[in-house]
């Protein structure tokens, strides 16, 4: 007996237009916070100084909730750039960890770097024979 095995299990389905339920929760919960801050603020000031803050927070809540990069929400792209910041630029491979796992993402490496000394003659002799090769063409 055969089963057919879904390829695409870990994306999320949309519920309600082309948000998925994760995203609507997050958008959700941070516009109720966002009302939240402008009732009581609006109590003390204007009600249009107060849109202020809460239209910011609401701005930030759906940058958030709608960010998708090859696939990567926002908080594992933004783990994945901070992980590329600190191991200085460098891509280290290691053989049976694929590079997207969740429990991978947070493990940071440190290695030193082998310094190799370069004979500054030996690159002139090199480009001159470049040069020389270039030229008979």
């Amino acid at each position: 007996m055969q089963y057919k095995i879904p390829v695409q299990i870990e994306n999320e389905d949309p519920i309600l237009l082309w948000l998925s339920l994760r995203q609507l929760i997050i958008i959700l919960f941070w516009w109720f916070v966002s009302y939240q801050i402008f009732q009581s603020v609006s109590q003390s000031i204007w009600p249009w100084i107060a849109l202020i803050p809460s239209i910011l927070i609401f701005s930030i809540t759906l940058v958030v909730a709608l960010f998708k990069y090859y696939e990567m929400t926002f908080l594992p792209f933004i783990v994945a750039s901070l992980r590329y910041l600190i191991n200085t630029r460098e891509r280290i491979w290691k053989n049976g960890i694929d590079s997207f796992q969740p429990i991978d993402i947070w493990y940071i490496t440190t290695s030193k770097k082998e310094t190799a000394k370069v004979e500054i003659e030996d690159k002139k002799e090199q480009f001159r024979k470049a040069e020389d090769s270039l030229s008979k063409l």
